[in-house]
């Protein structure tokens, strides 16, 4: 077809991507059939009396949008540009300019397509001044501070090149043989500290089986032993390594440590000694940041790690399994792993310390990564039957819930399309005048927009309900019984200890954290997560609203200390001072109100937010926090405090220490800089809360393996911890949960726990 009546053909389908309408209800077949016979859309628009039924009513209604679409669709090139053919003439970029501005865009192969790689490869020395043979009969490169750690000849690489292992001094060796490994372990066991790391078949620990394991205990230099498919001999191979890798008076190193610990489980390894996770190390430093291998290697040793692609090729059905994967690429990336992962602990102690950040490290984030692999280990049963009938129920409420839009609509469409909805909602049924368009032009029905709605109308609210019963149903319901490991019959969620830049964990496979609780069919969830077997019950223990406790304990309030240390209900006690009646007087509506309040101030609330929530007016909304901050003085101190202390330090601090660093405290954008503010309230008072909890968990665990009780710490979520607890159990773990919780972090203000037990989650909590 003729290349010109590309805009003839957008004149009628039109394109939803540059906002050019087109004929509405003509789409691209029927675009191609039209310009087939008449050509062009000024001929079509001659000639509509050749069409039929309702195609010709469309083309008559929108032939006036179509020549406008053409026009839109049309490129303009009678324009006055002046053309200088030596401005085309490809020429050599500003090099500098352009690496330091793709290395701050973080554009790492847009850099590498327009810089190239120029770097020489340098020939890896073999010797060194201490003549001291290694394993292999060379000699060694002496242990060596980072800064001294061989590297590439100025001559050959600018600063802004990264240095990658062809353009690096390294030693990296293939430990294949019985006596290596033996060799190996015995050089290992002389250290002080090691780094090591897996290469496994799988990314889910669980059910990983080791494809190799690589060590390092020199910059530069580090060790790659292959094991073998066959499950006995890879169990031999292993053997080689138990006792240095459970030898308690050496400091195992390694990135995402967790992973490492749980695969050698699945060969019987407990590692111990003292534990270095590079990545916590990193999270610690810089929370919001990324702390995956490669975006470390990058930002401080300049470094770009062997892609997994070069070693098994890109994504799709070509792509090897690492079993597959060359040997001499194979010991390449795994000994790079380990030697760059000791590199980057050298680089990182130094800044956990200029960052007093050692003492959280040392003291909560390492001791709590074997809480959580054995916590993963574990698992949790899950009731299939429970959720089958779930899904049925879902799957019927869903219809009805369906058939009440319709009805409300008028015509039934597809709730799931944001097109489609979108122009019943505010074309047709016109609930907001002018209406938010997102970027491809179509009409904005997000949560937020139709929670503004819902009080007003019905469909609102009811498309908001088919979303929930939707994503339960997907999202939970019928993938739960996806995840049951084969093998274990349990689930096995991945919880993740740096991810939430406030220090809180979060999870995976499932996401606990965002079970909906809030309502009554998002709770019923929780009823399929069940006890082992009929010796256990499922024991809940959350802490009482400790995000409240700890605001009072910081800001010393009076009226709010009293409250928690006297027992007296929160939530009264604050509507009482806030509508000035007697703390007896206090409605249930009230209370409400204040509980928001409560709920919000740690959020750094506004009276529109408030408004939003309580479904009241702005005005009676501000002079709520009005009343709130007369009466709770200290609490607007403190906040004032924490703000002003922010602006100066530029980050803020739990009780332990943890910092959440706020760049745009200052910023000039009112928006960017309100949202800085309110986490300036809010870090420090739920990373303490974070803190708090991973304090209990360790202690807990330590409890259990103490005593050698037969119960299990299951799961985190939020300010709730799980557990599968052995009847016989029962007492002895409500009294020291109990008292390990409360007493995990002393602050002057009570702190207290629920503890629930049940034949399932919903019933123990």
């Amino acid at each position: 077809s003729d290349i010109g009546q590309v805009v003839d053909m957008l004149g009628l389908q039109g394109d939803a991507s540059d906002n050019i309408p087109g004929i509405p209800g003509v789409g691209e077949k029927t675009a191609q059939k039209l310009v087939a016979e008449f050509g062009s859309v000024e001929n079509l628009v001659a000639n509509t009396d050749k069409l039929t039924g309702k195609l010709k009513e469309k083309v008559i209604e929108g032939k006036d949008l179509a020549v406008l679409s053409k026009q839109l669709a049309t490129i303009d090139i009678n324009v006055p540009i002046a053309f200088e053919e030596e401005d085309l003439r490809m020429c050599e970029p500003n090099r500098e300019l352009l690496s330091s501005l793709l290395d701050e865009l973080e554009f790492k192969t847009l850099k590498k397509r327009l810089l190239g790689e120029t770097e020489a490869p340098v020939a890896i020395p073999t010797a060194n001044k201490t003549g001291q043979l290694n394993l292999f009969g060379e000699a060694p490169t002496a242990a060596r501070k980072p800064s001294e750690v061989t590297s590439v000849s100025t001559e050959s690489v600018t600063n802004n090149e990264r240095r990658t292992v062809a353009t690096t001094a390294h030693r990296y060796h293939l430990v294949n043989t019985p006596e290596l490994r033996q060799s190996l372990a015995y050089y290992l066991s002389l250290q002080e500290s090691f780094c090591f790391d897996t290469e496994t078949t799988s990314v889910d620990a669980i059910d990983a089986e080791l494809v190799g394991l690589a060590f390092a205990y020199r910059d530069g230099e580090a060790f790659y032993v292959p094991v073998p498919a066959d499950r006995t001999e890879a169990q031999t191979i292993v053997e080689d390594f138990r006792e240095v890798l459970e030898n308690e008076k050496i400091e195992k190193i390694a990135q995402n440590l967790k992973y490492d610990m749980l695969v050698l489980q699945n060969y019987g390894v407990e590692v111990r000694g003292l534990l270095y996770d590079t990545m916590l190390a990193h999270y610690l430093i810089e929370p919001d940041k990324r702390h995956n291998m490669d975006a470390l290697a990058n930002a401080y040793l300049n470094y770009e790690p062997v892609a997994i692609e070069v070693l098994i090729g890109k994504k799709g059905p070509k792509q090897l399994t690492m079993r597959d994967a060359a040997i001499e690429k194979l010991v390449e990336y795994a000994a790079e792993d380990a030697d760059i992962t000791l590199q980057l602990k050298h680089k990182l102690q130094p800044l956990l310390v200029e960052n007093q950040a050692e003492k959280l490290f040392k003291g909560v984030e390492m001791p709590l990564v074997p809480v959580l692999a054995a916590m993963e280990r574990e698992g949790i049963k899950v009731d299939t039957n429970v959720l089958s009938e779930m899904s049925g129920v879902l799957e019927i409420d869903m219809k009805q819930v369906e058939q009440e839009i319709f009805g409300l609509a008028g015509e039934e469409f597809n709730i799931g399309s944001p097109k489609q909805l979108g122009v019943v909602l505010f074309e047709k049924m016109k609930l907001i005048k002018n209406p938010k368009k997102t970027a491809t032009g179509q009409y904005a029905t997000g949560e937020d927009i139709l929670s503004d709605l819902e009080s007003e109308h019905e469909i609102a609210r009811k498309i908001l309900d088919y979303r929930e019963l939707q994503k339960l149903k997907s999202t939970y319901v019928d993938a739960l019984p996806q995840l049951i490991n084969p093998s274990t019959g349990r689930i096995h969620t991945s919880f993740n200890q740096a991810v939430a830049a406030t220090g809180r964990l979060s999870s995976t496979n499932p996401n606990l954290q965002n079970i909906p609780i809030r309502t009554p069919r998002g709770r019923e969830i929780r009823k399929a997560f069940i006890p082992r077997n009929e010796d256990y019950v499922i024991l809940s223990a959350d802490y009482s609203q400790i995000e409240l406790r700890i605001m009072a304990a910081f800001s010393q309030d009076a009226t709010m200390l009293e409250a928690f240390n006297k027992g007296i209900d929160i939530h009264a006690s604050t509507a009482s001072k806030v509508f000035k009646v007697a703390l007896e007087e206090v409605t249930s509506d009230m209370r409400r109100k204040a509980k928001m309040v409560n709920f919000g101030i740690i959020y750094g609330i506004s009276a529109f937010g408030l408004a939003q929530r309580l479904g009241i007016a702005r005005g009676e909304a501000s002079e709520i926090i009005k009343a709130y901050f007369q009466e709770f003085p200290a609490v607007k101190s403190y906040m004032d405090m924490v703000i002003n202390k922010a602006r100066e330090q530029k980050y803020v601090e739990t009780i332990l220490g943890r910092r959440r660093y706020l760049a745009d405290i200052d910023s000039q954008n009112q928006t960017t800089r309100g949202f800085a503010e309110r986490n300036a309230i809010n870090a420090p008072i739920q990373g303490s809360a974070a803190d708090m909890i991973k304090v209990a968990m360790i202690n807990i665990h330590d409890f259990l393996k103490r005593e050698k009780l037969q119960s299990r710490m299951l799961l985190q979520v939020h300010d709730e911890l799980v557990f599968d607890a052995h009847r016989d159990e029962i007492d002895l773990l409500n009294h020291h949960v109990n008292e390990l919780m409360v007493n995990a972090i002393p602050l002057p203000v009570k702190m207290e726990t629920g503890i629930g037990k049940g034949n399932n989650w919903l019933e123990a909590h």
